[in-house]
Formats: structure tokens, sequence, C-alpha cells
């Protein structure tokens, strides 16, 4: 009896399916509303699943919410949401998933080959699974050579690539007071526009 007793008390103020709900979105848009998102980029947040035993009510006001965190590059984030008329309070986990745009292989590339348009894209990647150095402009890829074979779907990596390769023929022109000189050289390293 005194078991029974204890279960049914416990019902009576488990949290229902829609109050879990009301609580795993405060705590997704807390973090969307905090977490600063990359330009181009987009932020996807996804609460953990709550236990629906915890004691929760329809809070009368709106739910506050607040977290230590707001690092984008963080893959969790905990966020604690509360009802202060009610007297309760929860820490809710919440996944995020940064995705930004940076360019990646159309098609298999081979070691030498100067890239076209046709060779590469634009695509959404996991900011967190890929924390190298990339290119987020088509532009900045066009016309380098590749260093090395890249795969279908690979992100390339600005050590993938020259513009001007080592042992490249290069052209070198000089200009002061109205003298210009130009003359053949060979490139002593690689490198990328701007350099």
């Amino acid at each position: 009896i005194g078991f029974l007793l204890a279960f049914f008390s416990l019902s009576l103020f488990a949290a229902t399916p829609e109050q879990v709900k009301m609580i795993q979105n405060a705590a997704e848009n807390h973090v969307l509303n905090s977490v600063e998102v990359a330009e181009g980029g987009e932020l996807v947040v996804s609460a953990a699943n709550i236990d629906d035993r915890i004691f929760a009510t329809d809070c009368p006001n709106t739910l506050t919410t607040s977290s230590s965190s707001s690092n984008s590059s963080a893959s969790n984030i905990t966020v604690l949401v509360e009802c202060e008329p009610d007297n309760w309070k929860i820490y809710v986990p919440v996944r995020l998933t940064m995705r930004v745009p940076m360019v990646t292989a159309a098609n298999h590339i081979s070691r030498g080959q100067v890239l076209t348009e046709n060779d590469i894209t634009i695509s959404m990647v996991d900011l967190l699974r890929f924390r190298r150095q990339g290119f987020s402009s088509i532009e900045r890829v066009v016309g380098a050579k590749t260093k090395k074979n890249v795969k279908l779907g690979d992100v390339i990596e600005q050590n993938d690539i020259c513009v001007v390769c080592r042992n490249d023929s290069v052209l070198i022109q000089a200009n002061a007071s109205g003298m210009n000189i130009t003359t053949k050289g060979t490139a002593l390293s690689d490198g990328s526009f701007g350099e």
C-alpha cells in the first residue's frame, strides 16, 4: 500500500508531455538567442530528453532561462530553466551544431590539377568537426593548383592548394620612379592570393 501511495503521489506531480516540451523549447530558444552565429552560417540546436517524472507545473509566468556559456565552439551547453512563482527548476543539456559555408570538392581532384568552378562547390560544413583553415569563397580557390589528391566532398584547405607553387616559373616585376623592370624567376616556396 505504501509503495502504491508513493507511486501515485509521484505520478500526481510528474510533468506532462506538454510541460516537458515547453521546458525543452525554452532551453533551445535560450541557446539560439545567446550564441553568436558566423556570417552565412546556421545553428541547429536540440535539447536532451527530459525524464517526465520530474516535478513541473504550467508556470503562470514565462519560464526564465540562463547558462554560464554562450560559446559557439562548444558542442553542448547546459541551460537552467526555472519557474520562479512555482519554485521549480531543471538543468537541460542542449546539443549545438554550427554549420558554415565552405569550399568543398565537387568531384575527385588529382594532385597538380588547376581548379575550375566545375571542380568545387560551397557546402554547409559542421564547424565543430572541421577546425582547420578552409575557404568560404570560391573566388579564392579558382585558378589554384592542388598539392595533393582531394576526395569528393572534402573541404579544400589552405595547405591543399597553391596559386604559385614551389619551383614554378614566375614573372617578377619591379616598378620605381617610372622605371619598370621585368624578369623571369623560380618560386622558392608555395604562395596563395595576397602572399
